[in-house]
């Protein structure tokens, strides 16, 4: 069974919604959750927060926080999970915040440093990943991260 028919199967099961919080996946979590037939009844938003803007407005993440830490951080995924978590209403949340790659962007942070956060409004779990694909490294790094992603909302959900 692949990880996106787990997830939501495992949300059937214990009646949970799911949102989640995007960046540098650009959806790929919401869509690998939108493949599988009857995710209807459990995925009920994605938001692809792609802009520190889009992250302010949207998701409620503090200025100050991409001032001081930048949009990939343990911080920002914490504020952007807890925002989609407002916004949508979800019982359970994910969000991810990353340099996908080729290039970085103009910080002195790694192509492959990307940052999620798991959380159902009580407990949020935060993940760094630190990639070093050779190959395909900006579809190497989106699909890592969105299989963590999936990882994690499964986790959370428990047995």
């Amino acid at each position: 069974m692949k990880l996106e028919e787990k997830v939501v199967a495992k949300l059937s099961e214990n009646k949970l919604v799911l949102a989640c919080a995007e960046s540098c996946t650009g959806g790929l979590i919401a869509k690998r959750i939108t493949d599988v037939s009857g995710s209807s009844a459990v995925f009920n938003c994605g938001i692809v927060s792609y802009s520190n803007e889009i992250k302010e407005k949207v998701l409620g993440v503090k200025k100050e926080t991409l001032n001081r830490y930048g949009a990939v951080s343990e911080q920002t995924v914490r504020e952007m999970v807890k925002g989609v978590l407002r916004v949508s209403g979800a019982d359970i949340a994910v969000s991810v915040s990353g340099i996908a790659g080729p290039n970085s962007d103009n910080t002195e942070k790694p192509v492959g440093l990307i940052y999620l956060a798991a959380s159902d409004g009580k407990e949020t779990v935060v993940k760094m990943l630190n990639n070093s694909f050779s190959e395909d490294v900006r579809n190497s790094n989106r699909t890592s991260a969105s299989d963590e992603a999936l990882k994690m909302i499964i986790n959370m959900i428990g047995d």
